[in-house]
């Protein structure tokens, strides 16, 4: 069953396609639970940006699956970002603050610094859906704060798809603030 309303489903499409500015999508993850414990479904493969396989037609796009762990609390990932590639990020253990920039990323006139952020935390699952261009980092807001990622295509270490910047790039976007 399709977990993604179809307004989402558009969005998706009209971003994988280059119609629509890219930004950052969160959506929450419906938990099921009973007497053994609990699971939820982080993705699905109609949530996938989809790419053109010759005699196949479109499939999605699927690479590989990273687990992260940052042991202690306040350590920074971040920023980078990529051309192909969309992340998906969920927290499996944890609270983590992801931030996503949209700067200069070259398929439109758009030139804004357009910043999001999420805080994801195991206990109220949600996943954070990156499209390539945006700059993104997370921030462990606990000790032992473990993320799942799924990336659109295997990692190239020969010839990675990512462009680093210090993780002060966007001024003082990390920690939680004061409200």
């Amino acid at each position: 069953m399709n977990s993604m309303k179809p307004l989402e489903l558009l969005k998706l499409q009209q971003m994988t396609s280059g119609l629509l500015a890219p930004e950052p999508m969160v959506k929450k993850l419906a938990v099921h639970a009973d007497d053994r414990g609990s699971l939820f479904e982080v993705l699905h493969d109609y949530e996938l940006p989809y790419t053109r396989v010759a005699d196949k037609g479109d499939i999605p796009a699927f690479g590989q699956v990273y687990i992260v762990r940052s042991p202690v609390r306040g350590t920074i990932r971040g920023f980078h970002r990529h051309q192909r590639l969309w992340d998906y990020f969920t927290v499996v253990h944890g609270r983590a603050k992801v931030i996503v920039v949209r700067r200069d990323y070259g398929i439109s006139q758009i030139v804004d610094d357009a910043m999001w952020s999420a805080v994801l935390a195991a206990e109220a699952p949600s996943v954070v859906v990156i499209p390539p261009y945006l700059y993104h980092g997370w921030e462990a807001l606990t000790d032992d704060t473990v993320l799942v990622s799924v990336g659109s295509e295997v990692y190239d270490s020969q010839c990675p798809d990512e462009e680093r910047i210090p993780f002060d790039s966007f001024g003082d976007a990390w920690g939680i603030k004061p409200k």
